[in-house]
């Protein structure tokens, strides 16, 4: 087992551990790293694409996408603390317990909180806040495994 420490990644760092990539990668950079949790950070683009349908006149980032902010900092978090075999690609199983408490809106910043709270074989139990300006966003548990991604 890897024994990270505390540190911080920029985005090429956190490409070089999961395989998400722009449009898709939700984090920009991580900004504190511990055996068993993990702060990372994003910057809200209010020029995304998405803002043009969601909604147009009142632009709101979808929950979905605070979620898998926090998903993609939990991949990061294991494949620091478990490097997976290569091709492997961290798969979200379960997701609990989501209460959203705080809109995002286009040009803030997410601070993504992820903690490990259990490791079963090759499960992974998680749970992860998002706060803006201070303010708790979103709350919610998952877990993921990892998978090859040849087999069906």
């Amino acid at each position: 087992m890897a024994e990270p420490s505390s540190s911080s990644l920029n985005r090429d760092e956190i490409q070089k551990l999961i395989p998400h990539r722009p449009p898709f990668l939700w984090l920009d950079e991580v900004t504190d790293l511990q055996e068993k949790s993990l702060r990372a950070r994003t910057d809200i683009d209010p020029q995304l694409d998405l803002f043009q349908g969601h909604y147009p006149a009142f632009p709101v980032l979808p929950g979905v996408l605070q979620c898998e902010a926090a998903f993609q900092a939990g991949a990061v978090l294991i494949a620091r603390r478990f490097p997976p075999q290569t091709g492997q690609v961290p798969v979200v199983t379960r997701l609990n317990q989501v209460q959203f408490r705080r809109m995002v809106r286009p040009g803030e910043t997410m601070d993504i909180e992820v903690e490990l709270t259990e490791q079963l074989a090759n499960a992974y139990f998680l749970k992860a806040r998002i706060s803006v300006a201070g303010q708790l966003a979103v709350r919610l548990e998952f877990a993921c495994t990892l998978a090859n991604p040849e087999q069906e």
